[in-house]
C-alpha cells in the first residue's frame, strides 16, 4: 500500500510514512511539493475503492471541504489517482484522543467536559450544513494545542452512500460498534441525533475508561444497545455531577427523540451541570439509587472483584490436581506422600483471594491495579469468561465429587 501510494502521488505529494491504519483506509505522513507543508494523505483501500464508486466520494468529500469551524479539521485536497481515492488534511503536532484514552484510560472530569463540548460545538456548526458525521469516536478526535478537532467528516456518509450493501458484504461496517448509535446499529434511517448518541458515548469513556455497553464483542455490544438502557455513570467516577451524568443518560436513550434537540442544546446541559435549563440545582438520575451512588460495602466489593468465584476456581483446579497425583502415583509405582499436596493447595487460598483482590482482569484490557472500594469497571458484560454462571455450576459439582470421594469412597479402597 505504502508503494503504490507513493507511486500513484508521485509529483504532488512525497510520501514519507505510513502512520495509521483502520478497516477502510491507510494514513500517510506526505509532503505537499506544490507548498512545501507536512500533510496527512488518507488514502481508501482498494478492495474499498472497488466497491464505493469514484464519484460519489468527490462528491461529497467537496461538499464537506467547505466546513470551516474551530474544531473541525478542515481539508486540503481530494481525488483519484491510479485507482486510488485519497483526502489531504493538515499534518497536525498532537495525538488522538484515542492515543490519549490508551496512555491514561481516563482524563480528569473538567478536561472530559471541555473536550466533549468542543466536539459538540464542531457538530454543531456541521449539522446547521447539513453534514451529519456517522462516525464519532475517538479515533476521528484529534487533540491538538489543547484543543479537539472533529476529522473524517464526510467520510463515512460517502462510505454509506456510495457502497451501500456492496461495502458491507466485503466486510466493512459503516460506523464503529462501540460508539454506534441504536438506529445506526439497526440499519434505521439517520439524523444529527445519531451523531449525539456518539459524542456521548466518546464523553463516557473519556470519564470512566470506556464506551456504555462495553462487551467482549461487537455483536454483544451492538446487541445490548438495541435492548438495554444505560446505566450511571456515578458508581464508577463518583467525582461526576449527577447533573451530568443525568445529561448523558439523556444523551444516550435508545429512542432519538428522547435525547437533546441539538448539539448546542447538548452541549449548553453540559456547561450547566443540568438536564433541565431552568433548574437551579443539579438534576440527580431517575435510575440512579443512594446505594449506588455511593462507595461499595466491603462485601459487596469483594463480590464485585470475583475474590470468591475466583477461589472456588482455584480450589476446582488445585484439587482436580492433587486428585489426578492421588490416582495416578501408586500406578506408576512412586510413593509420595499425600499430605503435604494438600497442605500446599490450602495454603495457595489466601494468595489467590489477594491477588483476586489487588487485580481487576478484564479481557479487553488485561489485568489492572484497582483503588479503593469502588467501582472500576461497572459492566456486568465485562467479567472473567471462567467465571460465568455454567462454569461456577460446573466448578461446584467438580468439588462435591471431590469432596464425595475423599471423604467417602477413597477411604474404602484396600491400601
Amino acid at each position: 500500500m505504502l508503494e503504490r501510494a507513493r507511486e500513484a502521488l508521485d509529483g504532488r505529494y512525497r510520501i514519507v510514512e505510513e502512520i495509521g491504519r483502520g478497516g477502510t483506509s491507510a494514513v500517510f505522513r506526505a509532503e505537499d511539493l506544490r507548498h512545501h507543508r507536512d500533510v496527512a494523505v488518507k488514502v481508501l483501500h482498494p478492495e474499498v475503492t472497488a466497491v464505493l464508486g469514484r464519484e460519489r466520494f468527490l462528491r461529497e468529500i467537496e461538499f464537506v471541504s467547505s466546513l470551516a469551524h474551530p474544531h473541525i479539521l478542515p481539508l486540503y485536497d481530494s481525488g483519484e489517482a491510479d485507482g486510488l481515492l485519497f483526502h489531504v488534511s493538515p499534518l497536525l503536532e498532537g495525538e488522538t484522543l484515542r492515543d490519549r484514552l490508551a496512555r491514561d484510560r481516563m482524563l480528569p472530569v473538567d478536561e472530559a467536559l471541555r473536550i466533549g463540548r468542543e466536539i459538540l460545538d464542531g457538530l454543531a456548526y456541521a449539522h446547521s450544513h447539513g453534514v451529519l458525521h456517522r462516525d464519532i469516536k475517538p479515533a476521528n478526535i484529534l487533540l491538538a494545542a489543547h484543543h479537539a478537532l472533529v476529522s473524517d467528516f464526510g467520510v463515512a456518509r460517502a462510505l454509506e452512500e456510495g457502497g451501500g450493501n456492496r461495502l458491507t458484504a466485503t466486510g466493512v461496517v459503516v460506523g464503529t460498534p462501540s460508539y454506534m448509535s441504536p438506529e445506526q446499529a439497526g440499519g434505521e434511517p439517520l439524523d444529527h441525533r445519531s451523531d449525539l448518541y456518539a459524542a456521548a458515548c466518546v464523553i463516557c469513556e473519556m470519564l470512566c475508561g470506556e464506551p456504555p455497553f462495553a462487551s467482549r464483542t461487537a455483536r454483544t455490544t451492538m446487541a445490548r444497545r438495541l435492548t438495554e438502557e444505560p446505566g450511571t455513570l456515578l458508581t464508577t467516577r463518583p467525582s461526576i455531577s449527577p447533573g451530568v451524568d443525568a445529561v448523558l443518560l439523556k444523551s444516550l436513550s435508545r429512542l432519538p427523540a428522547d435525547r437533546f434537540g441539538s448539539a448546542e442544546e447538548m452541549a449548553a446541559a453540559l456547561s450547566r451541570g443540568s438536564v433541565d435549563p431552568d433548574a437551579g440545582v443539579p438534576d440527580s438520575p431517575s435510575r440512579s439509587t443512594d446505594a449506588r451512588l455511593g462507595k461499595l460495602t466491603f462485601w459487596e466489593e469483594l463480590r464485585r472483584r470475583k475474590v470468591w468465584s475466583a477461589g472456588v476456581v482455584y480450589l476446582g483446579v488445585a484439587y482436580a490436581l492433587v486428585s489426578a497425583a492421588d490416582i495416578v502415583l501408586p500406578l506408576i509405582k512412586l510413593d509420595i506422600a499425600m499430605r503435604p499436596l494438600f497442605a500446599l493447595a490450602l495454603a495457595g487460598i489466601p494468595v489467590v483471594l489477594l491477588l483476586a483482590w489487588a487485580f481487576e482482569i478484564a479481557p479487553e484490557e488485561g489485568v489492572q491495579k484497582t483503588g479503593a472500594w469502588q467501582v472500576a469497571d461497572g459492566s456486568e458484560g465485562r467479567s472473567w469468561p471462567l467465571l460465568s454462571t455454567s462454569a461456577k455450576v460446573v466448578l461446584a459439582l467438580l468439588l462435591a465429587a471431590l469432596a464425595v470421594w475423599f471423604l467417602a469412597v477413597r477411604p474404602l479402597l484396600p491400601g
